[in-house]
């Protein structure tokens, strides 16, 4: 039986730019929606001010206008908004991966995650997944050592990126083949294909977000 690995939550912040993202890029959220403080927070159930923070990254991003003392207007998602946000994800998670093989870090943390994922999936037990799938990442980013790179990546993290015909129980297994394609090489160092694991992984979640672009 494996160990269980506490699961990494994101911070109060980076839930909230996570949820506010997915929402724009799947196009819950449409142009031109008014966002405020107070209902962003009601919704997510925390306070204004991580809401606030997360309204300044998603500004930075080009998502939302901030208005004075009114919340945020949203800009909307492109397919190029789309297409940029998941190339950075790539870049910066391929750098993740290629910092770790370098230094043969240790990876014995994510290769748990990965564990404690599986058998989240074989009880049905999606919540959990969807939890150590952050966690599979997080602990990627963490091995590398590199703060700045840790803050990034939780910055522009949105969540599943499930296709608009894909049920979760599909998307969960999918993610999960994908983690083992990207785990095995890492445990061993073999960065070529590490790397490309990662890519594909990052970049099939990217088309499967498009498809919400694509059946608009």
């Amino acid at each position: 039986m494996n160990v269980l690995h506490p699961i990494k939550m994101p911070t109060a912040k980076e839930r909230a730019a996570a949820e506010l993202r997915k929402a724009i890029l799947s196009h819950q959220f449409q142009e031109g929606d008014v966002l405020t403080l107070d209902s962003v927070a009601a919704q997510l159930n925390i306070s204004t001010t991580p809401v606030r923070e997360a309204f300044q990254i998603l500004a930075r991003d080009g998502l939302i206008q901030l208005r004075p003392n009114k919340g945020a207007v949203v800009l909307g998602a492109t397919e190029r908004t789309i297409r940029e946000h998941y190339t950075v994800r790539a870049i910066l998670e391929t750098g993740a991966i290629q910092l770790i093989c370098d230094a043969h870090a240790d990876v014995s943390a994510v290769k748990q995650c990965y564990d404690n994922a599986l058998e989240s999936l074989a009880k049905g037990n999606f919540q959990d997944y969807n939890n150590f799938n952050r966690s599979f990442h997080v602990e990627i980013w963490e091995a590398t050592g590199n703060e700045r790179l840790v803050t990034m990546c939780s910055e522009l993290w949105n969540g599943l990126s499930m296709g608009i015909q894909s049920t979760e129980e599909q998307y969960a297994q999918t993610s999960n083949r994908e983690h083992k394609a990207i785990l095995d090489p890492l445990l061993v160092y073999d960065k070529p294909r590490a790397v490309e694991a990662m890519h594909h992984h990052i970049m099939r979640s990217c088309e499967d977000m498009l498809t919400h672009h694509q059946e608009r």
